[in-house]
C-alpha cells in the first residue's frame, strides 16, 4: 500500500511539472512564451541511453522518425509516454492506433523496466507490417503485441486489468474506446488520449473524462496536438 501511494505521488508530481512547463495554447498564438520564459521545449536535452540496449532503442526511434511520418507523435509527447508508463510501474498496456510503431517503442523503453507487455492496435495492414519491422530493429518485438483489425471490435477481447489506455486513433471513436474500456482500467491506471488541442477533439470525449467524479483529468498542451490524462481514481 505505502509503495502505490509512493508510485501515485509521483506520478502526479511529474504532471504537475510537466503541465507548470508546458505552454498552452493562448490567445497570443504558438509564439507564447508566458511569464516572459521560454518555452519548455527549449530546456529539453536528447534522451540519454542509460545503457547499450536502450541506446539501440533510441537509435530506431531516430529511424522510425526519418521515414514515412503518417500520424506518429512527438518525440515530447514519446518521453511523456515513457515517463508515465515507468512511474506507475505498468504492466499491461493497450494502445489503439500503432501508425509505424513510434509511440511503441517509446513504451517498450518503459516496459522493459516495468516487466510489462504492450498490446497495440492498429486496423491498416500496410503500417502495421512496417512497425512490426522497426520494433524488430529497436530489439523491442518481444513486449509488443500488434493487433490487426477494427480495434472497436478488436478490443472485446480483454478481461484482465489494464494500467494504461493510450488513445491515438480515429478521434471521433475515443468516446466509444473508452466505453468499452475504462471498466477495465485498474484504480490508479491512466488513460492517457492524444491530439487534444490538433486536430479538435470529441466534445463527447472531453465531456465523459471531466464530469465523472470517479475520474481525474488534466490537459498538456506541449507541441501542437495535446495530450489528456486521466486518472481512474482508488
Amino acid at each position: 500500500m505505502k509503495r502505490a501511494s509512493q508510485l501515485v505521488l509521483g506520478t502526479w508530481t511529474l504532471l504537475a511539472l510537466v503541465a507548470s512547463t508546458a505552454p498552452a495554447q493562448p490567445p497570443g498564438g504558438p509564439g507564447f512564451r508566458g511569464r516572459g520564459g521560454p518555452p519548455a521545449t527549449e530546456y529539453e536535452n536528447r534522451p540519454l541511453p542509460k545503457d547499450d540496449r536502450e541506446k539501440k532503442i533510441l537509435a530506431a526511434i531516430e529511424e522510425i522518425l526519418e521515414g514515412p511520418r503518417y500520424a506518429n507523435v512527438s518525440t515530447g509527447d514519446g518521453r511523456l509516454l515513457r515517463l508515465l508508463t515507468e512511474a506507475i510501474d505498468a504492466k499491461t498496456v493497450v494502445e489503439i492506433g500503432t501508425s509505424t510503431g513510434h509511440s511503441a517503442v517509446w513504451f517498450a523503453l518503459a516496459l522493459r523496466s516495468t516487466g510489462g507487455h504492450l498490446y497495440t492496435h492498429e486496423i491498416d495492414p500496410g503500417r502495421a507490417k512496417v512497425a512490426e519491422e522497426n520494433f524488430r530493429k529497436a530489439g523491442v518485438g518481444d513486449l509488443i503485441t500488434v493487433v490487426l483489425g477494427d480495434a472497436h471490435e478488436t478490443v472485446k477481447r480483454y478481461k484482465e486489468p489494464i494500467d494504461i489506455l493510450f488513445l491515438d486513433a480515429d478521434k471521433e471513436g475515443y468516446l466509444d474506446y473508452l466505453d468499452k474500456l475504462l471498466p477495465l482500467i485498474r484504480p490508479g491506471g491512466l488513460v492517457i488520449a492524444h491530439n487534444m488541442r490538433h486536430p479538435n477533439p470529441n466534445p463527447e470525449y472531453i465531456k465523459a473524462i471531466t464530469t465523472d467524479p470517479k475520474l481525474e483529468s488534466t490537459f498538456l498542451l506541449m507541441e501542437g496536438a495535446g495530450v489528456g490524462v486521466t486518472l481512474k481514481k482508488r
